[in-house]
């Protein structure tokens, strides 16, 4: 695993402390019909991205907030840096504590001067992003950069994200599961609405550059799931290497890591890890109307058939 983390824990102390002296109302912003937080994302930022050029060997991981994007984001980062080791500038790279070679993994956070920094980073480039695709830089999909997509199950992302709120001051916080739950519904949360993401995301399921993998199946069979991302962009691992990444990538192993790998983010990342959770919040009527938003906007979709919803999401 990288041991270049101080950059992540540093962006995520200040975002919580910011976090603490803002009002409520003043914790998101709209840009482009779309809230994100303010202590971590700006105009200023988004609007220089536009310009962001990636490479043809960057290592995209894509996925709505609370679908594992931590957890795979950990798997994928322990690959690439595990396939490194057979490059010649490894050892080098690895001597090298400057905190210039290191930038927040998620794309659209940060400020507007880091795609110039980016420039100078090693490849290959592990790069996280919660965006829409038709809000990422036009060059990831001209340079058709290999993109892994993660997607998990509505009912599960709504239950840990009301849990994430809670728990983050950067983020607006709820009384009741009642009051998160319709403002999940109407879209009215960091990054848009799930529904959306899933919708749009849809619409590039089949290119060749891009493999889905859901929360589930990887939670059920972690070693098959690596074994396909590593495959996937082609990091050409020995068996016993591809054992490393599961070994390190336990739920277990990974939470008793957290503070070094998230800093005080890591309690709250790594809460729980399990699938059907929201049977432990979610009432009759919440079940109404997720089963009928789904069946409205995803039903018949590529994403939404993988994601298999009457199998994880039915009572």
């Amino acid at each position: 695993m990288s041991k270049h983390r101080n950059k992540f824990i540093a962006v995520i102390d200040k975002a919580m402390a910011d976090g603490n002296k803002m009002e409520p109302e003043d914790l998101l912003f709209l840009y482009k019909q779309v809230l994100y937080p303010s202590t971590i994302c700006s105009p200023e930022t988004f609007k220089a991205l536009e310009s962001f050029e990636a490479r043809n060997d960057d290592v995209f991981l894509a996925g709505y907030p609370k679908s594992g994007t931590n957890w795979v984001g950990q798997i994928l980062t322990d690959l690439v840096t595990t396939s490194a080791k057979h490059t010649e500038n490894f050892n080098s790279l690895e001597d090298d504590d400057n905190d210039e070679l290191e930038e927040f993994p998620y794309l659209e956070v940060g400020d507007a001067e880091k795609y110039q920094r980016m420039e100078n980073l090693p490849s290959r480039r592990v790069i996280f992003t919660h965006l829409l695709p038709n809000n990422l830089p036009a060059s990831v999909f001209k340079r058709e950069a290999k993109i892994l997509l993660l997607i998990r199950n509505p009912k599960d992302v709504a239950t840990s994200f009301y849990h994430f709120s809670n728990a983050l001051s950067p983020l607006p916080s709820y009384k009741t599961f009642d009051d998160f739950f319709t403002d999940f519904m109407k879209g009215k949360m960091p990054w848009g609405s799930y529904f959306d993401y899933v919708f749009e995301w849809s619409k590039h399921a089949d290119r060749k550059n891009i493999m889905t993998i859901t929360y589930e199946e990887l939670k059920e069979n972690r070693a098959l799931g690596v074994k396909q991302i590593s495959e996937f962009f082609e990091l050409h691992l020995s068996d016993e290497e591809i054992q490393g990444v599961v070994d390190r990538s336990s739920f277990e192993a990974m939470k008793e890591n957290s503070t070094s790998t998230h800093g005080a983010l890591g309690s709250v990342l790594f809460r729980k890890g399990s699938v059907s959770d929201w049977k432990n919040f979610f009432s009759e009527d919440h079940n109404q109307k997720m089963d009928m938003i789904f069946e409205e906007r995803l039903s018949g979709t590529k994403l939404g058939e993988r994601l298999k919803y009457g199998v994880y999401c039915k009572p």
